[in-house]
């Protein structure tokens, strides 16, 4: 299935000083943003060009590359905000002698209703392994049985026991673990507090390139450049665009959103995770002053979201109630401290109090398409974790599958990255500067005006642009499978088992993409 929608129907302003020049008030349009700069210089650091950039998160990737170059690092906020800073149930991986990649290839693709790609799938359950024992080399600290083992949990959708974790704080203690590295590398610099707004990008014939990527730094809300040969996007996913969610507060679609702007191919967002046992605060004896950036408690399978969220309909509730207090006290402490704190703190003891619930959205199966490298289709970019669509997860995505494809595709991506950044002939600086000059000409002879605009207006584009790709992706399929349930069309259509893509339209009408303006200039 394909579909098509335009990358943009409307501009974003905003005014800021970049690098440490000063004097200049010149106007330039960028990623389809308008702003004031000072031209003189770049930023200071690696020559004022690094030769891999990466934004957000993809710690293990950053390590490797940096091997091979200078890498800057660009955050949302702290570095230790992410979705999987909240990842609470484990990675999945082949430890068990009884277990083997096939039978973990079968529970993925049952899982994800037979639309999983299958040579994705074998890549990922082979490779696993090896990326869970370089983690624990690494200082990652995982539970262990009596027997000293690694201690394998089994979780829905699982035949066998293979998930590693970390009591239920798995994936804080993988981030934990990368960071110590992260700072102990002098290759890698950290740029906190940097908003990604758009992907600057330039077209060879019908190739689009990728050369960096314009940030606002939301402490000074100056506008900084970051100009590379290669970019990794690894920024999560959009649970924001619903009002109930799982994700931090940081899950505001920004990724995707601008790499549709920049010509990427997006696939099979209609497949959402939402979460059955979300913490539901109407129910809690005190209510959270303040919004709450964890919130979901135990692992369930998306029929059971869906029968609860029929029932609140139904009923008219607010929320349902699970109750796990018939467990021993110290198994529940064991297995679930994380999530014992946090209800303890709004004064719910779990071990003796039921727990009110309600579903929210929690894991986006889709995203930015990417090949078994984690390529995207415009050169120079590529993609990992929920913010990418490798056809893992098909139309569903199995527990604990999610770290292990973070894990597998960051360490893809490394050799294609260097291989990129030392055949590219681009010279992206010089790009750069001659694209600013066209597009300041184009802008004052259209009498363009720069306003300021914060982080909230930049997240509320992304939103609205993650939402119109859900929806426009939802439309498209014409039954239900998986994640994806319409009454329009409520049974599976064999037929209909294929991958929906999402190919950005060319419109004059549209300024959102730097590649569409360019056009624009061009004819």
């Amino acid at each position: 299935m394909t579909t098509c929608i335009p990358a943009g129907t409307g501009s974003l302003h905003y005014s800021a000083t970049l690098g440490k020049g000063q004097g200049c008030r010149k106007t330039s349009w960028v990623s389809g943003v308008t702003f004031k700069r000072c031209i003189q210089k770049e930023l200071s650091w690696s020559r004022g060009v690094s030769k891999f950039l990466q934004i957000q998160r993809c710690l293990r990737y950053a390590l490797e590359v940096a091997k091979h170059g200078s890498v800057a690092v660009i955050t949302k906020a702290e570095p230790h905000e992410s979705n999987t800073n909240y990842a609470q149930g484990g990675v999945s991986a082949v430890l068990c002698p009884s277990d083997s990649v096939e039978s973990h290839m079968h529970d993925t693709i049952v899982a994800g209703a037979y639309l999983c790609d299958e040579e994705t799938v074998r890549v990922v359950c082979t490779e696993g392994p090896d990326r869970i024992r370089e983690l624990i080399a690494m200082g990652a600290s995982f539970d262990h049985g009596e027997d000293g083992n690694l201690h394998l949990a089994r979780e829905g959708g699982h035949s066998h026991h293979r998930i590693v974790h970390a009591a239920d704080m798995t994936g804080r203690e993988i981030e934990r673990a990368l960071l110590q590295a992260i700072v102990n590398d002098p290759n890698i610099s950290v740029f906190e507090h940097h908003f990604a707004i758009d992907l600057l990008t330039c077209q060879d014939g019908s190739d689009t390139i990728c050369l960096g990527v314009d940030t606002l730094n939301t402490e000074t809300l100056e506008v900084i450049r970051f100009i590379s040969k290669v970019t990794l996007l690894a920024s999560g996913g959009a649970g924001h665009i619903y009002p109930t969610t799982t994700n931090p507060p940081v899950a505001t679609g920004d990724g995707m959103a601008m790499a549709h702007r920049a010509q990427a191919v997006i696939s099979n967002m209609e497949f959402v995770q939402f979460h059955p046992t979300a913490l539901a605060d109407e129910g809690l004896p005190i209510k959270p002053t303040k919004s709450r950036e964890n919130a979901f408690l135990l692992l369930k399978l998306d029929v059971v979201a869906r029968s609860i969220d029929d029932q609140l309909k139904k009923h008219n509730e607010k929320y349902v109630l699970l109750d796990i207090s018939h467990k021993p006290r110290e198994k529940i402490l064991s297995h679930f401290p994380n999530i014992a704190a946090e209800c303890l703190q709004y004064g719910l003891d779990i071990t003796r109090q039921p727990i009110p619930v309600v579903p929210a959205a929690h894991y986006m199966c889709g995203g930015v398409r990417a090949g078994l490298q984690g390529e995207t289709n415009v050169q120079g970019l590529y993609v990992a974790g929920e913010v990418a669509c490798t056809g893992l997860h098909g139309a569903n995505r199995l527990a604990s599958n999610s770290l292990l494809e973070a894990l597998v595709f960051a360490r893809r991506a490394v050799q294609p990255s260097i291989d990129h950044m030392k055949s590219s002939k681009q010279d992206p600086k010089q790009k750069i500067g001659e694209l600013e000059a066209k597009w300041d000409e184009y802008l004052f002879q259209q009498g363009w005006e720069p306003t300021m605009v914060g982080i909230e207006a930049c997240e509320m584009r992304n939103l609205f642009c993650c939402a119109e790709l859900v929806i426009s992706s939802a439309l498209a399929r014409h039954e239900s499978r998986g994640l994806h349930y319409t009454v329009d069309f409520p049974h599976l259509e064999e037929s209909k088992r294929l991958p929906t893509i999402i190919f950005p339209c060319s419109s004059v009408k549209s300024t959102w993409s730097s590649r569409q303006l360019h056009k624009q200039l061009m004819s």
